[in-house]
């Protein structure tokens, strides 16, 4: 399957969430066009075993190198644990692919923090991805992690700066182990919306740091790496794409994106994706 060299940029997760990448994305490149894709039908994939969620990514990489993608986004941190070993061995080097984790890691690993927390999903959580990439590259830093599940459906409600947020958000920060953090990793690309909460219940005693503006600057590089920027007469176009509608989940957009989007409806067939019938 060929690659496109300047078609859009794919970019994916497992709902909604990942929103908040593509609007990063767009706003850094707002020359680059964007194909968003939200597995709605399999959320959350923090309930979903690792081969599961790697069978779920492989099949929306194709349906978005279909689409004429030239890059792939993973906007998602479980997908990113589980998915991106796999996606790597079946591209190999015809398909520039930028995690979320990764970026992250290499951002907090140049900064002088000896101790973080992280807090994500509870697949994002087990399969452990930043305390090894973050001992990688820096053995002497401590990593606690903690699953927080409830944080991203609580998110999707619109629970947000409200005294729901907040008392749930004090329950799982006064975690024993993040007592003497000095700075805290949101594993989950739902979590940016909350920071500013989480920061206000740190009153600055913790830095917090989520992935997307390490994600846009990855993009960014590999787009001149690849020599794959939009050419600038050429007027960038988004789309978005779930593969299980419900008017709730486009409602909900205006919370990620900022505005609200339309959502058009894939089909999910063991063979690929395909247009859902209108």
């Amino acid at each position: 399957m060929a690659i496109a060299k300047h078609g859009p940029i794919g970019i994916f997760d497992s709902g909604i969430g990942g929103l908040t990448v593509a609007a990063g994305i767009s706003q850094a490149l707002p020359q680059e066009s964007i194909i968003y894709l939200g597995d709605t039908a399999h959320l959350p994939y923090g309930e979903k075993s690792p081969e599961a969620i790697a069978n779920y990514a492989l099949h929306i990489s194709r349906f978005l190198v279909e689409q004429g993608c030239k890059m792939l986004v993973i906007a998602c941190n479980t997908a990113s644990a589980a998915a991106l070993g796999r996606l790597k061995a079946y591209w190999g080097d015809r398909l520039p692919i930028v995690d979320v984790i990764r970026p992250l890691v290499k951002s907090m690993a140049q900064k002088n923090y000896k101790k973080v927390g992280v807090i994500g999903t509870k697949v994002t959580t087990r399969i452990d991805q930043y305390p090894q990439q973050l001992q990688a590259l820096r053995p002497d830093i401590a990593v606690s992690s903690l699953a927080t599940g409830m944080l991203a459906s609580m998110i999707e409600e619109g629970f947000i700066n409200n005294a729901v947020s907040q008392a749930v958000l004090h329950q799982y920060l006064s975690y024993p182990d993040f007592q003497d953090i000095e700075a805290l990793l949101l594993a989950c690309t739902h979590y940016p919306l909350i920071r500013p909460e989480i920061e206000a219940f740190y009153e600055g005693r913790v830095a917090v740091f989520d992935s997307i503006a390490a994600v846009v600057e990855e993009v960014k590089a590999q787009l001149v790496q690849n020599d794959m920027q939009a050419k600038t007469d050429l007027a960038p176009l988004a789309q978005f794409y779930v593969t299980d509608y419900t008017p709730s989940f486009e409602k909900a957009t205006a919370i990620f994106y900022k505005r609200k989007l339309h959502l058009q409806e894939l089909d999910w067939k063991e063979e690929g994706l395909s247009f859902a019938k209108t």
